[in-house]
């Protein structure tokens, strides 16, 4: 898979999430943030990840959804369970996924990093084509763009947030990583 210019990896599905902005001229985009999100909570192969990442979330769907429903989010990748990748956001724009958030001293990880989230809660293991397909994103992405970190959300909003979670092999993406 490639990343053409306008940002848009190829052979992924593009879903324009309203949820971006541009990112501040001269931002070099050198960190990679994985995520897990399940939506409802602890369910999994439904819509409501894209409806809440493109502003059509229905608050009657769900009781949960009557909480979120004011969240305007988004990632520039969403990796679902069966190993489907689905694109968001165009890389060079900035996806609204890290919130409050600091890396290596830097304020606003938006600013200078991609979004990755794994359909997936801090209490499920992740699935071996997760694991493949995120090894091959991050492999793609690198070809691209200079990413040099790969983070937690959990370590860019310590305290705040928890994902992905524990039940997330690290050791298992970087040896992936380190094999290629």
């Amino acid at each position: 898979m490639r990343i053409s210019p306008e940002g848009l990896a190829e052979g992924v599905r593009y879903i324009a999430s309203p949820n971006y902005d541009e990112r501040p001229a001269g931002a070099e985009i050198n960190l990679l943030v994985l995520h897990s999100i399940s939506l409802p909570p602890g369910e999994y192969g439904g819509d409501g990840i894209e409806r809440l990442f493109t502003n059509r979330l229905d608050p009657q769907a769900h009781p949960y959804f009557r909480e979120i429903i004011s969240l305007q989010v988004s990632a520039h990748f969403l990796l679902r369970r069966d190993g489907e990748l689905l694109q968001f956001v165009p890389v060079h724009r900035r996806a609204w996924h890290a919130g409050a958030s600091s890396w290596r001293g830097r304020e606003r990880c938006n600013d200078f990093s991609i979004g990755v989230e794994l359909e997936g809660s801090d209490e499920t293991p992740f699935e071996d084509r997760q694991y493949r397909r995120l090894a091959a994103l991050v492999r793609d992405l690198r070809a691209a763009l200079p990413l040099r970190d790969i983070a937690a959300h959990s370590d860019i909003a310590p305290g705040r947030k928890s994902d992905p979670g524990a039940r997330f092999d690290w050791a298992r993406l970087l040896s992936a990583l380190s094999a290629s």
